[in-house]
């Protein structure tokens, strides 16, 4: 299929990837722990897979973005989906750590090949339809799609067990997750259309010569990170925002299980409240650009005020053993995160060049897990001391102060000339 003529077109698709790229994630987000649980695999050992998914994400996120700067966004997307979906093969028939540590390995590097190409070919594409085209209308669809594949997803994966019953049903949702997986990759190779030179050689010359390429595109980006002040703002936030995400999905099965009496009902209620949030989180950057324009176009403004209720958000999570109040709390923050998600990228999208954009990409993803990681570290800790409340508390205080980084965000999204052009800009 030829390029998309018009930004709403090209809006229209990666509304249509992003639904199928996390649909599968979804549909294997409520039953991961419970799987692993029904293997054999203690909470610490599940625990430990999580923190070398995030590993994997953090050594390998910036050079894979690279990789697909140079070698283009379409193979290094496909790649990630046939990682994933060998990764779900994996994990729906591990039975011991090791092979759940081979999904989770694979997993990671397949999360790290997607996580920005596809945004990026987004952007790139609008800008070449339209040089002056705002893209983050486009960019809270993107969200909204994701959050919408994920409620999806967690609805079906949920659910898939019990319909089907047996000692095996929770594999079930993994397997289902590959097969989708399969139609992803379909409609990549359809919809994911790019203008670029045809290469010369081999492919394995062609990969040889990307990967050469790599370590320049990585250092640029690195180095416009620590130079340009909005930059790092958008790193800092995100990171805090990969805090909250981790807390709730660490003590929230906990949370929920104490309200519903055991950690079957407590998983039951756990993935149908899992879905509402994702649903209200893709809601939520859908009315994105109306909330910055009730705050007078002001991103900062909108970041901030994102930051206090995500905050506010935790604290009730934390607050009375009242289930409603407790799921409202959870459903809230994560409306938050997903509100901030498409301003804080189209702030990133003005910062850099169309040659390092999936990098720039991959780099908030780092940040996002980076922050994982050190909730990870810190959370567990802090909970066996002082109970899950306490840990709800801390986080919830950490997201809200997230506000005063945001404050300092360029009040708009509009593009920096200076920036696209390649030259250093010192505005705000």
């Amino acid at each position: 299929m030829s390029a998309p003529q018009t930004v709403l077109a090209a809006t229209r698709r990666l509304v249509g990837l992003t639904a199928l790229r996390w649909l599968p994630v979804g549909l294997t987000t409520p039953i991961m722990v419970l799987l692993a649980q029904s293997r054999g695999l203690s909470l610490a050992e599940i625990g430990l897979l999580f923190t070398v998914h995030g590993a994997v994400v953090i050594l390998l996120e910036l050079p894979t973005g690279g990789l697909a700067d140079v070698l283009g966004r379409r193979p290094v997307v496909i790649a990630g989906a046939v990682l994933h979906l060998v990764s779900c093969l994996v994990h729906a028939t591990a039975s011991s750590v090791g092979g759940f540590l081979v999904g989770v390995l694979l997993l990671g590097l397949g999360r790290v090949l997607d996580s920005g190409p596809v945004e990026a070919w987004y952007v790139d594409t609008v800008h070449g339809i339209d040089p002056d085209a705002d893209v983050a209308p486009g960019l809270a669809r993107h969200s909204a799609a994701d959050g919408g594949g994920l409620a999806l997803g967690a609805v079906v994966g949920g659910s898939l067990p019990g319909l089907l019953g047996g000692g095996n049903a929770l594999a079930a949702p993994y397997l289902a997750a590959a097969v989708l997986d399969l139609v992803f990759i379909g409609a990549v190779l359809r919809l994911l259309s790019e203008s670029r030179p045809p290469r010369v050689g081999s492919a394995r010359t062609a990969l040889a010569q990307g990967l050469r390429a790599v370590p320049a595109t990585v250092g640029g980006a690195v180095r416009l990170s620590v130079g340009d002040g909005p930059m790092r703002l958008v790193l800092l936030v995100t990171g805090i925002g990969g805090v909250g995400l981790v807390a709730c999905e660490l003590l929230g099965p906990v949370r929920f299980g104490e309200l519903a009496g055991g950690p079957d009902d407590g998983a039951a209620v756990y993935g149908v409240v899992l879905a509402i949030a994702f649903a209200a989180a893709a809601a939520g950057a859908m009315a994105t650009p109306a909330l910055r324009r009730l705050l007078r176009g002001s991103t900062r403004a909108t970041c901030a005020a994102l930051s206090v209720l995500g905050g506010l958000a935790l604290a009730a999570v934390a607050g009375p053993d009242v289930l409603v109040v407790v799921a409202t709390g959870f459903v809230l923050h994560y409306v938050a995160h997903g509100s901030a998600w498409p301003l804080l990228s189209a702030v990133l999208h003005t910062r850099v060049t169309a040659a390092q954009r999936a990098t720039a990409v991959s780099a908030m993803s780092l940040a996002m897990a980076l922050g994982g990681i050190l909730g990870n570290l810190a959370i567990p800790p802090l909970v066996d001391r002082a109970g899950p409340d306490s840990g709800f508390l801390v986080v919830a205080g950490v997201v809200g102060l997230g506000a005063l980084a945001c404050l300092r965000l360029p009040r708009t999204t509009a593009r920096d000339t200076a920036v696209v052009t390649g030259e250093q800009s010192v505005g705000y």
